[in-house]
């Protein structure tokens, strides 16, 4: 009998990951000797530091991205790399074994970290986990589930001019319900509704395009970028500043959409099956509408309340209103199940599984901790790795690229932060000058510098919304859909394949948004 069933290749693929963690922990360690000597520098350029580390409690607050090289993304970059090109040289070791790539790049970065900066290592990985995926992966869950009990029946037949009033419509909502509340409600109808034609691949990406992120940016409640400046100052309706540049993009996408879904249309035939029934549109399940309304007010009741109470998690504080907006939307969410359960023929007929929660899941835990060196590096800003990046930043231009085109694979919520910040400290702003000279009716033209900053604010914005449409990863929503798509057999486009899509569509038209407002 053998003492050992293990395969030679799971014990070269252990030793080859052992190898790798050697590596990087001997590298980080140097790193982490610089970082010492550093003070903790680079850590007080970023914003969401200020937020979430109260210096006055003590104890560990993190690794300052000044001391970090630019060499510890590489962890982040393969587990991007491993999504974009998995899936197309090895499609079934991927569907079954996604996760443990996830977590195999997770401890690839993980374990040097933690050697090399220890206390500061850990509070950076429980940080990223408790106030940023765990918030994630709970609003994801509560808008999925209480979307999956919604069902639209009727005769809804996906004709050109039908999709494109279904996008037109999710691009409405979704400043007020939110890219992801709109992104869930809607996915199933406009795929149900498509269920006959032959091609439904561009159905999806423009549905990401328009509903997923550009729909969302007229108010904080339609995607973290703009949540986050909400909490940071900027008045609740000063995003309907950038309404012309919303409607610029919308308009042309859904032009752009209604003549390629036309094209599309008549080379399938150009007829809608008639299966006799003619049943008239209704809405079942419609009381979920008033939990989904729920999860709305608990996001917007957590930038508003504010009771100056936190919980502290080994040193990482978590405020009291995170985490009755945490509770509340887990509530509504098993509200939802308790009255359309799994079992339930609506959800049935919905095609609910928890896969694409449970995909998303997998792979954004991977993501998520991977990408603290990213992000750290970027918030560093002219003492980081990248500050040949920020420095160059001086007109709405380059904040409308550069914010844009980091929001697409970083995090476009650390990301606007950070550049909202680099704008202030450049004009010798602060927060707290936002809310009077961002106010309707305020005279810019008292100081020069006010209307500037308004021009920058406006290219970040536009930038870290508009632009989390380029990739699968840019926005919350994005991989959500295509998970869905793919749960209901809609063989969706690689990660390059997506990009492809993005770049020849949306980049030509953020090209003439540069030109028209920038």
């Amino acid at each position: 009998m053998k003492l050992f069933s293990i395969r030679p290749k799971v014990i070269v693929f252990v030793i080859g990951i052992l190898l790798v963690c050697s590596f990087f922990t001997y590298s980080a360690e140097e790193a982490g000797e610089g970082n010492l000597s550093q003070d903790g520098h680079g850590t007080e350029h970023s914003a969401s530091n200020e937020e979430h580390h109260d210096q006055s409690h003590g104890g560990h607050h993190g690794v300052g991205g000044a001391s970090l090289p630019l060499w510890t993304v590489i962890p982040f970059v393969g587990i991007l790399l491993s999504i974009a090109i998995a899936p197309l040289v090895a499609e079934h070791f991927w569907h079954h074994h996604y996760g443990k790539v996830s977590l195999v790049w997770s401890l690839i970065f993980g374990i040097p970290y933690l050697a090399a900066f220890r206390g500061d290592g850990f509070y950076d990985i429980l940080h990223i986990y408790l106030l940023d995926y765990i918030p994630f992966i709970v609003l994801l869950w509560g808008l999925y589930t209480i979307a999956g009990g919604i069902l639209v029946r009727g005769t809804l037949r996906g004709t050109p001019t039908v999709n494109t009033l279904i996008l037109l419509i999710g691009t409405a909502i979704a400043s007020w319900v939110g890219t992801t509340g709109a992104s869930m409600l809607l996915i199933r109808p406009m795929i149900r509704a498509n269920a006959y034609r032959q091609k439904k691949v561009h159905l999806v990406v423009f549905f990401i395009f328009l509903v997923s992120n550009i729909g969302g940016s007229l108010t904080p409640l339609g995607d973290p970028p703009l949540f986050l400046g909400f909490l940071h100052g900027v008045p609740f309706f000063w995003t309907m500043t950038i309404l012309p540049h919303m409607v610029v993009v919308s308009v042309l996408v859904l032009f752009i959409f209604f003549c390629f879904d036309s094209l599309m249309f008549k080379r399938e035939g150009g007829q809608v099956p008639d299966d006799g029934t003619g049943e008239a549109l209704r809405v079942d399940g419609a009381f979920n509408l008033i939990f989904l309304l729920g999860v709305m007010g608990a996001v917007l009741m957590s930038g508003m309340w504010k009771p100056n109470k936190d919980f502290s998690v080994f040193g990482v504080h978590l405020p009291l209103q995170n985490l009755a907006r945490e509770v509340i939307i887990i509530f509504c969410g098993l509200l939802s199940l308790k009255f359309t359960p799994i079992s339930d023929e609506l959800r049935q007929t919905n095609g609910f599984t928890w896969f694409p929660i449970e995909e998303v899941g997998k792979l954004f835990a991977g993501i998520f901790i991977t990408i603290i060196p990213a992000l750290k590096i970027l918030q560093a800003g002219a003492d980081g790795a990248l500050s040949s990046l920020v420095a160059v930043v001086e007109q709405p231009v380059h904040y409308f690229w550069i914010t844009g085109g980091l929001s697409s694979f970083l995090d476009n919520a650390p990301t606007y932060l950070t550049f909202f910040n680099t704008a202030l400290g450049k004009l010798h702003m602060n927060e707290d000058m936002l809310p009077e000279i961002l106010a309707s009716g305020f005279d810019l033209s008292k100081d020069p510098k006010y209307q500037t900053f308004v021009d920058y604010l406006a290219a970040i914005s536009c930038g870290a919304v508009f632009m989390g449409a380029n990739t699968y990863i840019g926005n919350a929503p994005n991989f959500m859909v295509k998970a869905i798509a793919e749960s209901q057999d809609i063989r969706m486009p690689s990660f390059f394949g997506y990009m492809l899509w993005s770049g020849l569509i949306l980049v030509p038209l953020f090209l003439i948004v540069t030109v028209l407002f920038f």
